[in-house]
């Protein structure tokens, strides 16, 4: 039974990856993804926080908070993770520019495609995987389903119009069922990160950036929020790669299911308090 739930987890992971980064492709023209980040500035604010600042916060504060070396390491994945496929969903809640939330949410999934497998390697000792070894799954889950979708909205976009809702929901849905599978199989193990402090610890780090990211965005409401959500919704997804893959202890997967249900509790409020103050 625990054999046929963890075959069923990974499944759902993999499910989950390729269904919502081909779903985000199939709703997006090249033409709309480079028309919100023709802002320079925006642009390299973005990347500094999700690929330095993100990666730094993370580094200190397992230097300051002892934490358990498992949750350390899942931390650490978090801190190079960036593009939450659910951004543009947050975006929308909180009354910001959708479009910018999109285009933004490519980037950054872009851009952690290439980081983590460069990177990693520094921020955790002992990581006995190669660059490419980590990158691999990345191109083939991540980087290739949303080319794919891409290529497949600039050739037939009437295809996509149908199949892409259906493909969104299978995303969603996938999702739900990996972090149930995931809480049931190693609900000790997660009842001992609550007991930890490390929670608290991931709670620090995903509203400190969302803070950082709200506060560099600019002048637009619209815009900052996005950046701010954006900044403090780290990619699961991306991060349960190497951590299923590289790491045996289960104990850093359960610190990203852990920090899932944080990031929600966290970011779903503000999106909506953002609502609000843009009204």
């Amino acid at each position: 039974m625990t054999e046929a739930a963890r075959i069923t987890a990974r499944i759902a992971l993999l499910t989950f990856l390729v269904s919502s980064m081909l779903a985000a492709g199939l709703s997006l023209r090249p033409r709309a993804i480079l028309a919100p980040l023709r802002d320079v500035r925006l642009v390299l604010a973005a990347i500094a926080l999700n690929f330095v600042v993100a990666p730094v916060f993370a580094v200190l504060l397992t230097l300051v908070i002892p934490l358990e070396r498992p949750h350390a390491i899942g931390l650490l994945l978090l801190g190079g993770a960036a593009g939450a496929p659910f951004l543009p969903k947050l975006a929308e809640s909180a009354g910001g520019d959708v479009g910018f939330a999109v285009a933004l949410m490519i980037l950054l999934t872009v851009g952690t495609t290439f980081f983590m497998p460069l990177v990693l390697p520094l921020l955790i000792p002992g990581l006995q995987a190669g660059p490419w070894s980590i990158a691999r799954p990345l191109v083939v889950f991540i980087l290739t389903p949303l080319a794919i979708g891409m290529l497949l909205q600039s050739l037939v976009p009437v295809f996509c119009a149908a199949y892409q809702p259906a493909l969104a929901k299978l995303g969603n849905i996938s999702a739900l069922v990996l972090i149930a599978l995931l809480v049931v199989l190693h609900f000790y193990d997660l009842l001992g990160v609550v007991g930890s402090g490390a929670l608290a610890v991931g709670a620090v780090f995903i509203a400190g950036l969302g803070l950082a990211g709200y506060l560099l965005g600019g002048s637009r409401e619209e815009i900052r929020g996005v950046l701010g959500l954006g900044t403090g919704a780290r990619n699961v997804g991306a991060a349960l790669v190497p951590a299923s893959q590289s790491f045996s202890d289960p104990r850093v997967v359960i610190m990203l299911v852990a920090c899932t249900i944080v990031m929600l509790i966290v970011l779903v409020p503000t999106a909506r308090w953002l609502r609000r103050k843009a009204r």
